[in-house]
Order: structure tokens, then sequence, then C-alpha cells
């Protein structure tokens, strides 16, 4: 018997729309279940993609993709579209290296209309396609799926101000998960969303303002009272506001819901706005019951769920940094914790339970997070923001003119530095040190362990001005940590091995590589911990004893680390040669860390490949950014 009798019978969403309407619930269950067995297999997202399953298949069903433009947000909950447009096969390598990404990606199929990995950049994306079809003279809809946490952001809101008043033909789907305001639907609500949907109701509203016109006060008072009454019904005064013709909410699981809807909203003209309300995880009982545990897992057994740790391992840095704030926050009153929506991923959950009333989640708001950081800190407050390093760049602006310029005591825990893996190119922390080192006032380190991020940690919270501690993803080293909350003295690396000829210069993840490297080649190694300021005098030091330099850092190789070394070098006159070894000048794609450090020669074998390869080159032909084997 066939497991999946519907959906095996779809490779395009053109097979799709050929479906009957009845048979819709049958294929969301098949799609569904099939999700949950591929995930189990393979690990990604899962929570949010259960929950866009009948959403999924209404937008194919009703819009003609790909000429319709469908434009997801976040894109983590796009596994069902993914199946849907032909990509069911490749979902046994999702995420892995050359196989699926876990995000839309415009060069993996025509169906993904915009590439995306950070969330509110849907509605705009949208309207600039919806402006460039009507430039073009173009026949299209186009539809942008936003989640409730990604409208806490800025950019949605200045997408919807311009486009409630852009003419743009535009469909944006708010997919509501998590919002306890939203009223109850039900029969109620359906009814209203097909009677505000449907062509007899706006023909009769457009019919009834090109009679009002010729009373302008009347017409005011007619605007009002649609106002009013929709707003008595539904939480939409807000968007009807900003231009947008509300309607919802619906029942986002109830097809018979969803696709008369879209069928109305399709021949729309004008920016419309669905509110749509799904549950997270729906239909897998265990993903419903903790959607957050179920939000991003690795591989296990549907039929058990999840198993809990066994516990004893080597604490990831994300743990490190979670045991640390809780303890400094002990310690020291004025210490205040902010997250931009990240509490679990990045190790405030501890610290929210033992400090309420010092924690701070501001939603997906990176901008405000760090602006509202400076503002505390202007106060004495002493502000920690716990933030990937892919998502501070969103905010760099504020880091520059908000709490740089004016030398505030702000710390910035940067999770994710480096490459993080799986999430690919959209979430690799590989430009921080590079946007970062350029910064005036700004104290920047790079950890090579646990212990050295707690003691990081605490460097930075006493310095009198902005600091950043940027740690990778993963687990340590395994090292003991020191209990104790003792900083490290501002500005000096360290000596780890002795060796002829050759100094690596390690930055904080590499220092394990790097010493590898060394003991193949009996090369010196240092580990160098701060970025800026660095260590001036261990430089000029190691190239007066060594013939060839080598800097090595898990980040972009173009203004990065090395290319500190590099002024240095140059300023004190050195002679010595400096081979830079980093990420390359490219995007890294998604797949397993430790395949991705080797595929571009930041393993112990790349490094030693490098070296060898330099010390066997004319002088000249190694001293160039980044110079490697390709």
């Amino acid at each position: 018997m066939m497991r999946y009798p519907l959906l095996d019978t779809i490779s395009d969403p053109a097979q799709l729309r050929k479906l009957d309407r009845r048979q819709l619930p049958q294929l969301a269950d098949e799609l569904r279940t099939f999700l949950v067995e591929s995930v189990a297999r393979t690990g990604g997202h899962l929570s949010s993609n259960l929950g866009t399953v009948e959403l999924t298949i209404a937008l194919h069903h009703v819009f003609d993709t790909p000429h319709d433009r469908l434009v997801w947000d976040v894109g983590h909950q796009t596994y069902a579209h993914k199946v849907l447009t032909g990509r069911r096969a490749g979902m046994a390598r999702l995420r892995m290296h050359g196989g699926v990404s876990g995000f839309p990606k415009r060069s993996e199929s025509p169906y993904d209309t915009f590439g995306v990995g950070h969330s509110s950049t849907s509605i705009s994306a949208a309207l600039g396609m919806a402006l460039a079809a009507k430039t073009k003279g173009e026949t299209r809809k186009v539809v942008a799926i936003i989640g409730d946490g990604a409208m806490s952001a800025g950019q949605a809101f200045e997408a919807l101000n311009n486009a409630g008043v852009a003419d743009a033909d535009m469909l944006v789907i708010l997919n509501d998960n998590d919002m306890s305001i939203s009223p109850a639907v039900g029969a109620l609500n359906r009814y209203l969303a097909r009677l505000f949907s449907g062509s007899s109701f706006n023909a009769a509203r457009k019919a009834g303002e090109k009679i009002l016109d010729f009373s302008p006060s009347l017409r005011e008072f007619a605007k009002r009272a649609e106002e009013h009454v929709k707003g008595m019904l539904t939480p939409g005064t807000l968007f009807e506001e900003m231009g947008f013709n509300y309607i919802g909410p619906i029942d986002g699981h109830d097809l018979e819901s969803l696709i008369p809807t879209l069928h109305n909203l399709k021949h729309l003209k004008g920016p419309q706005f669905l509110h749509v309300i799904t549950k997270k995880g729906q239909g897998y009982k265990l993903a419903e019951v903790d959607p957050v545990l179920y939000h991003g897992v690795s591989k296990f057994q549907p039929e058990v769920g999840i198993a809990g740790g066994s516990g004893g391992g080597k604490p990831s840095y994300t743990q490190v940094f979670g045991d640390w704030l809780c303890d400094m926050a002990a310690a020291d009153s004025r210490l205040v914790g902010i997250t931009p929506a990240m509490r679990e991923g990045s190790g405030l959950l501890r610290f929210s339970e033992r400090f309420p009333d010092r924690y701070y989640d501001v939603g997906i708001a990176e901008q405000h997070a760090v602006t509202f950081a400076a503002g505390l800190a202007c106060e004495g407050l002493r502000p920690v923001l716990a933030i990937y390093s892919t998502f501070l760049q969103r905010g760099y602006d504020q880091l520059l003119h908000d709490v740089a310029l004016q030398n505030l005591p702000v710390v910035f825990a940067l999770d994710r530095g480096g490459l993080v893996g799986a999430d690919g190119p959209t979430h690799h922390g590989a430009f921080d040190l590079s946007f970062l080192s350029c910064v005036p006032n700004l104290l920047l380190m790079t950890p090579s362990d646990e212990d050295e991020c707690r003691k990081m940690l605490t460097t930075a919270f006493f310095h009198d001005g902005p600091a950043a501690v940027r740690y990778p993803r993963g687990g340590g080293t395994g090292v003991a940590i020191d209990a104790q909350l003792v900083g490290l003295p501002v500005g000096k690396g360290e000596i780890r091995r002795h060796g002829q000829a050759v100094a690596l210069l390690a930055f904080g993840s590499m220092l394990a590589p790097a010493l590898a490297a060394a003991a193949e080649i009996d090369a010196t190694v240092a580990n160098m911990r701060f970025v800026k300021p660095i260590d001036r005098e261990l430089i000029v030091s190691l190239a007066a004893e060594h013939s060839l330099l080598v800097s090595v850092e898990e980040n972009a190789v173009i203004g990065g680390a090395g290319a500190e070394v590099a002024r240095v070098l140059e300023e004190a006159g050195s002679a010595a040669r400096l081979l830079r070894l980093g990420i390359p000048d490219r995007f890294i794609e998604h797949g397993d860390q430790a395949l991705l450090l080797a595929d571009i020669g930041l393993d112990c074998a790349g490094i030693v490949r490098a070296i060898r390869a330099c010390r066997s080159a004319p002088a000249d032909a190694g001293d160039a950014p980044g110079a490697r084997p390709d």
C-alpha cells in the first residue's frame, strides 16, 4: 500500500492545482507526516514547518506559482513549499553539504523568489516585485508571508508604511502563531473573512466611495463607521490605517476557510492584508506541547520524540556565557541582560528565570536592542547584549553612533562567530572581526576555550567602554573553567608553543588547529586573544625571531585580524613575511562545520599545506592577503 498516494503524484504546483479541493486535507495529512519523518532523519526546523502546511498548500493551489510570486519571511517554515515544488527527494540531504538549503534560495529553484535567512524582509522584497511588475506592464500577484515575531522588526513596518501608499497590487499574509491577543477563530470569523474579501462587498464599497465623493463630510463619516465596525470585530485597525484592506483573522489550518478567502483576495486591487492563525507543531503532539524544543532539532525517532541529554559532555560556549551571566548578575546588581528574541539560543533562559526584573527580550529588533542597551548604559547600568554575530550586522549603525561614539559600557556577547554549519551563509558569523575591528573605542576579544571565554566576558564587563567577546557555535575544548570572576590583561596575547622559523598567530577558535599544524612543522604558536587592541609588542617580537608569520582566523580574510597584524608589521618596518589565512572572499554554503573548515583550508591539514606552499614559493608570492591554496 502506498504511504503517500496523493503526495506521490505532486512534483510541482501545477499538479497540485489540478486536485479537487476535497482532496487537499488528505494531502495536508500526508505532507505533515512526511515532514516529521524526513526532519527526524536529517534534523532541521520542525515546529514552524508543521504550522504552515495548509497555508502552503492553499497558496500554491490558488496562485499561479512561480509566475505569481511567493515571498517567505525568515524561510525556516518553507519545507512544505520545497516538497511541493519538486525537491522532495532532495529533503534526504536537507542542510547537508551540497544538499537542499534550509532556507529559500534563488539559485536552488525558480519557486524560491527571494533568498532569506534573517527576518522581516518579505514585505520590502514583495513590494519591490509588485512595483517592478507594474513598471514592466506585467500582470502577476505578489504575496509576502510573514510571522508575528518578524512583524516586531522595524523593517516590516517601514515596508508596510511604504506599501500602503505605493498603489501596489500585493498581499501580505500575517502567519500568527503566538499572539495571545488574537481572538478565537470560528464560524463568525470565517464568514467575515469571506464577506470582507468578496467581490460583491468590495464592489459595493467602491461604488459607495464614488457616490460619497460628492460629500466629503459624509464620506469621512462612512469611512469611520466602517473602521469602527471592523475594529470591533477584528484587530486590523492598525493595518487599515496604513492603507491595507485587512481581512481576518481566520484559521490557518482550515482549507475551507483559506482557499475561498485567497481566491477572493487574488482578484482585489491594491494592498491587501490577511491575518491567519496557525499553531506551531500542528499535527505532531510532541511539537504542539513544546514548540520551542522542536523548533530546531537534531535527528530523533518520531514515535519517541527528542530524548533528554545524558549530560557530562563538554559545555557549549553558549552555556559558558549563560553560566557567567548568572554568576556576574549575582555579584553585580548593575548587570542587565538583553536578547532580540533569542532567549534559548543565546543561553539566557536560566538568567531570565533567576533575574526576571533584569532581563529584557526586545523581540526581533536588533537595531532597537543596541540603542536600548545604550540608553541603559547612560543611566549607570551595565547591559549585556547577547546576540548572534550574523544578527549584529543589523545593528551596526547603532553600535557605531549610539554606543561606540559615546564610549558607553555595553557588552556584546557575540555567539556563533565563524562558520555555523547547516544554517549556511545567512547565519555564518564570517564578518564580525572585519566590521568591528575598525570601530573606535571598542575592545574586541576572541576566546580559544571555555575558560578564556569566561575571563574575557569578565574583562568586557568591567571595561569602561564598549566591548565584544566573539565566540563560536558548539562545544568547547573541555578545559577546566575557573569559577572566579577574573579578567585578563587587556591587549595581551600569550605564547602557547615555541618552534622554529614559522610563527602562527591564532585568533580564537583557530588555536586548536594551529597547535596541531605547528606540531607537524615545528612552528611557534601565539594565542592572540585580542583583536583590538592587538598585541603589537608580541607581533613585533615574533617577527624579529621568525622568517614567516601566519595569521589564522575564522573570519573573512579581508579586513580581519590578519589585516591588523599586517598594519602592525608595516608600521614597525618589519621585513618578516606574512601569510594570512581565513575565510576566502566568497559566501560559504551550508554543511557540517568541520567539513566546511577543511574545504577552505582552516583545519590542521589545510594550514600545513598553505604554509608549505608559501615557503616554497618566491618571497613575494605569499604576501597577498589570504594567500592560500585553492
